[in-house]
């Protein structure tokens, strides 16, 4: 997903929207979408939050009020947000964003699922991990 695809629609507009915790991003294609900080946040493509491979994904919890402190460009195809709760490592690249956008109500059912089937809230507090099994500290 880190190269952008000559099909891949391109970013026209993008606003942070403190406030009411959005990212409001139009595309070439005509596509507007407003995604909310904390579905970012919880499917953040970094390694922290999707680890190393199917199945090691860790599951996020109490990012509701999350917000995006900074968001800087990555060359022409990505941006890096800063969240307020310290997580910075995800590079959001346009498909990935467009895939966020346009799948917001499947991913957002796919996460009260897995929520619910952990027995946990969107509001319970992230649970400490004892260690990490690739042995990075995330």
């Amino acid at each position: 997903m880190a190269g952008l695809k000559k099909e891949t629609p391109t970013p026209e507009s993008l606003t942070v929207h403190g406030q009411s915790k959005v990212l409001e991003i139009g595309f070439s294609d005509g596509a507007q979408f407003r995604i909310p900080f904390e579905l970012m946040r919880v499917y953040s493509p970094s390694a922290e939050v999707q680890g190393h491979g199917p199945g090691q994904e860790v599951l996020q919890t109490g990012k509701r009020e999350v917000g995006i402190a900074e968001i800087e460009p990555v060359g022409n195809y990505a941006v890096k947000p800063t969240f307020t709760d310290g997580h910075e490592s995800g590079l959001f690249t346009w498909e990935y964003l467009y895939f966020l956008g346009d799948q917001q109500d499947a991913l957002w059912t796919q996460y009260e699922d897995r929520l619910q089937a952990a027995g946990l809230s969107r509001d319970a507090p992230m649970m400490d991990k004892a260690g990490s099994s690739c042995g990075h500290n995330h």
